[in-house]
């Protein structure tokens, strides 16, 4: 009696039993592969990173990566054998010889450093436009390598810059995603304000013009030069009031307009007045640039007149045109006060 309802149990069992295990013999098992190549974004690869399908295994720390945003190469061979010390056995090669791994970084080029410390600096005691600031560091800072989790931008938290001795010390802070400490980048230097200037290409002498092929733009100190640099456009067809050296920057003092009339020169008056324009031939006794009074003498009257320079030898002379005068009935019926008498009572 007892019998019985064990062979049933038994006969339960083995109809739940038999389905299970056909299915798990009917699924495939997922076979770990290496990976031909990878990424890693921190110092360390692991099991997980070189092979798919790695299990439970797949957290075991095995290599160090390469350095920050370069990439090194793993022999297959020396991989299996350090799996197998792991317990990893089994592992589909696909027939490679070797994997790739990249290390992932945020790159900081020398560029973009020089731009933030100018920007940090502008307009501190003196300094211009942080796009006019040249920097020189102490120690070339180059391109900077940091975890690809330096996310954050380049924050100054501390600036200081001595205007005497143009120094400068600035130190930056780049947050970072995976909540550890920021890094801290300090940077030191000098740092001048320079603007544009216009440089000789050659050496001048007093009296001569510029033209375009004597004068370049090149960035100067400031402080060298001061606010009267001249600007290139204003150097063109000047004419030099000292002798200037090649290289050298030019101020705006150096120049002058071109003389268009010199002394002793033959001249042509031309007087203007309303309706008439004579010229006639003079010498001047004086030298002037466009818009200068000089004195001219008229050849044939032999009289000294002023006039002004409006040409490459020519002075012009403005004859005033009289007023008509005033009609004096008019202006004294106008303008001349009017007698009231009164008129007596009784007049009659």
């Amino acid at each position: 009696m007892i019998a019985r309802p064990l062979l049933i149990a038994a006969a339960l069992l083995a109809l739940t039993v038999a389905p299970a295990a056909a299915q798990s013999r009917s699924e495939p098992i997922a076979v770990p592969t290496l990976r031909a190549s990878i990424t890693v974004a921190d110092d360390i690869v692991r099991v997980g990173d070189l092979i798919d399908n790695a299990g439970s295994a797949g957290s075991i720390a095995i290599y160090r990566a390469p350095d920050l945003g370069t990439t090194g190469t793993l022999p297959v061979a020396q991989v299996l054998n350090v799996l197998r010390t792991h317990q990893v056995i089994g592992v589909d090669t696909r027939e490679l010889k070797e994997i790739t791994v990249t290390r992932l970084a945020r790159t900081i080029d020398n560029k973009e450093i020089e731009q933030q410390v100018s920007r940090a600096l502008e307009g501190r005691h003196g300094l211009g436009r942080a796009g006019n600031i040249a920097l020189t560091f102490d120690r070339d800072p180059g391109d900077i390598r940091l975890e690809a989790t330096n996310t954050g931008t380049m924050q100054p938290v501390s600036v200081r810059y001595d205007a005497r001795s143009t120094r400068f010390d600035v130190t930056f802070e780049i947050g970072n995603d995976a909540g550890t400490a920021p890094y801290k980048m300090r940077l030191t230097g000098t740092a001048i304000e320079t603007i544009e200037a216009a440089v000789l290409t050659r050496s001048v002498e007093r009296g001569d013009v510029l033209k375009a092929s004597d004068v370049t733009i090149e960035r100067r100190p400031k402080a060298d030069i001061g606010n009267d640099a001249a600007t290139r456009d204003g150097t063109i067809g000047m004419q030099m009031r000292r002798q200037v050296r090649a290289g050298q920057a030019l101020r705006v003092a150096d120049m002058a307009k071109p003389d268009l009339v010199t002394r002793d020169q033959n001249v042509t008056l031309i007087y203007r007045t309303a309706g008439i324009y004579l010229t006639i031939r003079g010498k001047a006794i004086d030298g002037g640039a466009e818009g200068d009074v000089v004195n001219v003498m008229n050849l044939q009257s032999k009289r000294s007149i002023s006039g002004v320079v409006t040409g490459r030898g020519e002075v012009s002379i403005s004859v005033a045109t009289p007023r008509a005068a005033p009609d004096a009935d008019a202006t004294s019926s106008i303008s001349a006060p009017v007698k009231l008498s009164s008129v007596a009572p009784n007049a009659e």
